[in-house]
């Protein structure tokens, strides 16, 4: 290869890479680790994407507004390994979730309040998923 062809080729694999690279975000660039919150409601919809599956949640208050939160988890491949799937959860179903509210307080484009889960328990008490991006996650 001339020199050309390799300089070529960086400059192709810098560009190609650059924009995943910075496509991740870190918890502490979204979420507040001060803002927590437990919430519940009944599951509206399990988003089963990367790079984070999404739980909505529909909760209910007082007088019968429902407010959708999304809340962020982990990967799906990241709950597959500990034993979740798109199916641990049912439409409907009751849970309580805790998890950290974003820091901008702004809802996604859909209207829901935006979220990072901690935890997702269902009515009877099972632990669904555990696990969150957060640094304290564990506490």
């Amino acid at each position: 290869m001339t020199k050309l062809h390799v300089a070529f080729a960086t400059l192709l694999c810098v560009l190609l890479f650059a924009g995943s690279a910075t496509a991740h975000h870190s918890f502490a660039a979204e979420y507040d680790n001060n803002k927590q919150v437990t919430i519940k409601g009944v599951v509206q919809k399990v988003a089963w994407v990367n790079p984070h599956a999404y739980v909505y949640i529909d909760v209910t208050d007082e007088s019968g507004k429902v407010t959708t939160w999304a809340f962020e988890s982990l990967s799906p491949n990241a709950l597959a390994r500990q034993g979740w799937s798109r199916n641990s959860l049912k439409v409907g179903e009751p849970v309580t979730v805790s998890g950290y509210l974003a820091k901008d307080g702004k809802p996604l484009p859909d209207g829901s309040v935006h979220a990072n889960s901690r935890s997702i328990t269902t009515s009877d008490g099972r632990k669904v998923f555990v696990g969150s991006s957060a640094d304290d996650a564990s506490k």
